[in-house]
């Protein structure tokens, strides 16, 4: 198993019985990245991690495996939870490091590196205005380590934000979570009313393990074993031409899951070669609010699968539906008009969608008695 993405907030702005606001958990095998975290996160969190234990025995989510949050912009549903649930973990004496990352403005880190008042320029939502607000709240009082990070993600410019001083410090790139070495982070510009930024992780492809029980039955010494081992065809002591790939078992290929927080369909700076092997997008509206959805920059279904295909992924999983959207049967079948194919799914809050090292892709059900298995079907 790749990646293991948890899906503990639905709805948008406006929760409603059945949906929480975002908030979502990606365990990879360098450990968790969260991707937003709106109000009663840590509780969401601790409500999962539970059914983990019960349902999934010796598959957990523990807190402290947590390396990044990593935020798509600042509006308070997917903000709002954040500080309460990192001074959870202090007060569970967590010690490992964690980064704390998310999108801006230049002209947000201009100020505070700076030391003057925000413009008006930049919005009361902006990450920027929220970490200077949270430090004031006590986020400085933290005791386990946290790299506060903002970016200018179109410009590819980051800066770390001392707590305690709120001296801003210019990096030579975006940072990665720490310790992380199989899985790559990375922001992708999105199209919202604030700053904001899909955020995509990524295994790179590997190379099979070397058939070591061949090489013993061919008797082959040291120097001929490490020439294939580097992917070098050797000729045999009969003269038999021996290729290397005999001697390596299948690889995996390049597994990735993007989620892209709030955004107007088809962001401009999302290339066509991203090709995600799932893409997470926002649904906010049906096709007869499409006006409202281009007002608030926000998507529909139809264009979420728009989103997907222009950019070449493999799997759809639609999310963050208006509270007007009370089952997802509509916002599947209008997703479908468009996908020419494309096989997607609509998310519940609970759901998990398991992403193998194959680029296969499951997708598990909470239910009563824990999570079932859905089929996924393409479009037809």
């Amino acid at each position: 198993m790749a990646f293991d993405v948890h899906v503990l907030g639905t709805s948008s702005a406006r929760p409603t019985p059945e949906r929480a606001v975002s908030g979502s958990l990606v365990k990879g095998p360098d450990g968790i990245a969260v991707i937003d975290a709106g109000e009663g996160f840590q509780t969401r969190f601790m409500h999962q991690r539970r059914r983990m234990k019960h349902f999934a025995k010796g598959d957990t989510i523990k807190p402290s495996n947590v390396g990044v949050l990593a935020f798509t912009h600042g509006h308070l549903d997917h903000t709002w939870g954040a500080l309460p649930w990192l001074q959870s973990m202090d007060l569970e004496h967590r010690m490992q490091p964690l980064l704390v990352i998310g999108p801006t403005s230049s002209t947000a880190i201009e100020a505070m590196k700076s030391g003057s008042p925000f413009p008006e320029e930049v919005p009361s939502a902006d990450l920027a205005r929220q970490f200077v607000a949270w430090f004031s709240l006590g986020a400085h009082m933290i005791q386990f380590p946290i790299r506060w990070v903002l970016g200018d993600v179109d410009a590819d410019r980051w800066v770390e934000v001392d707590p305690a001083t709120n001296v801003v410090v210019e990096l030579d790139t975006m940072p990665q979570p720490d310790g992380w070495k199989q899985t790559t982070l990375s922001a992708h510009p999105t199209h919202h009313s604030v700053p904001s930024c899909g955020w995509m992780l990524k295994q790179s492809p590997t190379s099979g393990t070397f058939d070591r029980a061949r090489a013993d039955e061919l008797g082959l010494n040291t120097k001929q074993r490490a020439r294939l081992s580097r992917g070098e065809d050797i000729k045999a002591v009969d003269g038999t031409m021996l290729e290397a790939s005999w001697f390596r078992s299948e690889g995996h290929p390049s597994v990735s899951v993007l989620l892209s927080g709030d955004t107007a369909s088809c962001p401009p700076a999302w290339p066509v070669g991203l090709a995600p092997t799932l893409l997470i997008h926002e649904a906010t509206f049906l096709n007869d609010q499409q006006e409202k959805a281009h007002q608030h920059l926000h998507s529909t279904a139809a264009g979420a699968a728009q989103t997907a295909r222009a950019i070449g992924a493999t799997y759809l999983a639609l999310t963050h539906y208006s509270n007007r959207i009370k089952n997802t049967t509509a916002s599947v079948e209008e997703a479908r008009s468009v996908a020419e194919g494309l096989p997607l799914v609509a998310l519940d809050d609970g759901d998990r969608l398991r992403i193998g090292n194959d680029g296969s892709l499951a997708h598990l059900v909470l239910a009563e008695e824990g999570w079932k298995r859905r089929s996924i079907q393409p479009n037809r």
